[in-house]
Order: structure tokens, then sequence, then C-alpha cells
């Protein structure tokens, strides 16, 4: 029996196949492998004795799952656009409350910073550079505390 990195068997001739948890699928890719059968799917749940909603050690919990799974949903996308185009490029945008607007040291221009959902991103990212945005830089975010 093999436990661990069983994903480099099959490489090594110990094994035909494997059974793995998976979430992305990456070591798999990576080791030239590919899944053929879905043998169980499985999603965590938090269970705690009723009246403990309000346990602040619970709620710090959730606080810090909700954020990771929030940061996974978002890009941070910071852009440079003309001041006369910026009423355009913000209704465009929701950001976490509202974007954010800098001045840059070009008279005229401003920076934006702001989150996207990941679910329209394209169709976000081609709106903005259609009404004027330039030098778009997307990052990933980590977490967002509400």
């Amino acid at each position: 029996m093999i436990s661990g990195s069983v994903e480099i068997a099959p490489g090594l001739g110990l094994s035909d196949a494997i059974f793995d948890i998976v979430s992305t699928g990456g070591t798999l890719k990576n080791n030239g492998l590919k899944p053929f059968a879905d043998v169980m799917s499985s999603e965590a749940i938090l269970i705690g004795r009723k009246g403990e909603e309000q346990n602040p050690l619970i709620q710090e919990l959730l606080q810090r799952i909700q954020s990771v799974l929030r940061a996974k949903e978002t890009k941070y996308v910071v852009l440079n656009v003309e001041k006369k185009n910026l009423d355009q490029i913000i209704s465009l945008l929701p950001g976490v409350k509202s974007p954010s607007v800098l001045a840059l040291a070009d008279e005229g221009w401003v920076a934006v910073h702001t989150v996207i959902p990941e679910q329209d991103f394209w169709d976000k990212i081609n709106a903005l550079k259609n009404a004027g945005a330039q030098g778009i830089v997307v990052m990933p975010i980590e977490k967002i505390i509400l």
C-alpha cells in the first residue's frame, strides 16, 4: 500500500490506477494522469451545537473561510484612464464598496483600483478597454474581509 504522493505510482510501474482526493487536478496533470471515474463528491460543512452561532471563535472561523471563498471569485484590477472617461469607467465597476481613484503624475490621468467578479471578468475587461482604460493590471486576491 502506498500513501502520500500516490500520483507517482503509475509512473514507477507500481499501479495501473490510483484513488486520490482531487481539488484542482494540477498534481494529476503534472504526473501525466487524468481522472476517468468520479467515485465520490464531497463538501466541507461546519457543524456546531444549537445556540453556538454567535460564539466568537465560530464567528472568527466563519469570517476566515468566507474571506478566502470571496477572494476565489474575484480579481483585483488596476487600470489607468483619462479623467474625461472616468465616469464611464466607474459605471462599469462595482469594487468591494466602490472603486478607488488616485491621481497619476501625468496631468489629466488617474489610476482606478477595483475588484471584478471572476464570472464576468472578460466582459468587464473588454468594456473597460472600450471605455478608454489602459495599462490594465490583474492580480489574484488572497482574502476579502468585509
